[in-house]
């Protein structure tokens, strides 16, 4: 964590304790929290019972009872472990390392109450992948799949940690750029587009070419999710459609 103030840092001493004491003094209060953590379970201690009060059996029981607790904290840590890895499983796509389209919608949503909320808009990007039926017409699913996969690979591999990555169909993709204008958000959809085409697939000795469709919408938070993912979808078919007359 980054420290701006001198206020700041004096807020974090204090609130640590340890951290305000000279070096040495540090050392030695991490050292003695470290052998106690060693030690076992002083239960008169911990209950502030003396000694002298407390029979065998009672005593017995006191410890019984902790390691029952100990234990029952270490399965809900290992609980709470499988609950993550089972989320983060249900949020991602069955075949490309990114989001599947219904955790993508919801962390879109998320980006466009932050845009409504503090007034910085962001923009979302639907990407399309060119030839995807011919490329499994000469070459079978095998190849379309490692084509999709290569362009999620791409895709993650040149946004920000910031922003987010999903894959919203058979061969369609969303990128929502955090913060970003229409200008930066376009300039960004080319960047995109142009990384996954200026690395080849290469499927059983066979190079595919590879390349997509872009559209962008930048949003304010205002409109629904549906609409901003439909307008950026409609720009992407348009320039598609532009791509193609020219080439006629």
């Amino acid at each position: 964590m980054k420290v701006r103030n001198n206020s700041t840092s004096s807020y974090l001493s204090g609130a640590t304790g340890v951290a305000s004491a000279g070096p040495a003094k540090k050392t030695e209060a991490v050292a003695q929290t470290r052998r106690a953590a060693d030690q076992p379970i002083d239960v008169t201690t911990i209950m502030g019972i003396p000694e002298s009060e407390l029979t065998p059996k009672v005593k017995a029981a006191f410890e019984k009872l902790l390691t029952e607790v100990v234990n029952m904290r270490q399965e809900l840590e290992r609980a709470q472990k499988r609950i993550g890895y089972l989320e983060e499983l249900a949020d991602q796509d069955s075949l490309a390392p990114v989001l599947n389209r219904r955790a993508f919608v919801r962390e879109l949503g998320r980006m466009m109450s932050f845009a409504e909320r503090y007034g910085s808009p962001g923009s979302v990007l639907f990407f399309d992948v060119n030839g995807m039926k011919q490329v499994n017409d000469s070459h079978g699913h095998g190849a379309g799949d490692a084509a999709l996969k290569h362009i999620a690979s791409s895709l993650l591999e040149n946004v920000r940690s910031s922003d987010i990555v999903g894959r919203l169909g058979g061969d369609e993709f969303g990128v929502v750029l955090a913060q970003a204008t229409t200008e930066i958000a376009m300039e960004k959809a080319a960047q995109l587009s142009n990384d996954v085409q200026s690395e080849p697939v290469v499927w059983e000795g066979v190079e595919l070419e590879v390349s997509v469709s872009y559209g962008v919408h930048t949003f304010s938070g205002e409109e629904h999710i549906d609409d901003a993912l439909h307008a950026a979808d409609k720009a992407m078919y348009e320039q598609k459609r532009n791509a193609a007359a020219k080439q006629e």
